[in-house]
């Protein structure tokens, strides 16, 4: 079994930045793709960030010249270095993982394809 633990998330103001990372545990051997997600209660999960081990990468059109998707290999864990953070950045952030899949510009951003999942960590931007 996988384990995906998010941590970082926090408050901060209009402008501000946040780390996110997420911790992966497990057999990792056959993950490629890993992803950031956010949701707002009573919305769909919403696709950020996707990053293969090759490091190929796509973002949503929301998170384009702010946010950037890391990972290392070697620590096992997966970042999201978030800048000039916007009230409508406000939510819960979601690390996945793919397995025996490829990255796929098309279907990285829905959720379905992920089948490794962490709890969520809360990022809460005040204007």
């Amino acid at each position: 079994q996988v384990q995906l633990v998010e941590s970082g998330g926090g408050s901060v103001q209009a402008g501000g930045s946040l780390e996110l990372s997420c911790a992966v545990s497990g057999d990792t051997s056959s993950i490629y793709c890993m992803a950031w997600f956010c949701q707002v209660l009573g919305k769909e999960r919403e696709g950020l960030a996707v990053i293969g081990t090759d490091g190929s990468r796509y973002y949503a059109d929301s998170t384009k010249g702010r946010f950037t998707i890391s990972r290392d290999n070697a620590k096992n864990t997966l970042y999201l270095q978030m800048n000039n953070l916007k009230p409508e950045d406000t939510a819960m952030y979601y690390c996945a993982a793919m397995e025996g899949r490829y990255c796929s510009a098309s279907s990285w951003s829905k959720s379905y394809v992920y089948k490794y999942w962490g709890q969520g960590t809360q990022v809460t931007v005040s204007s």
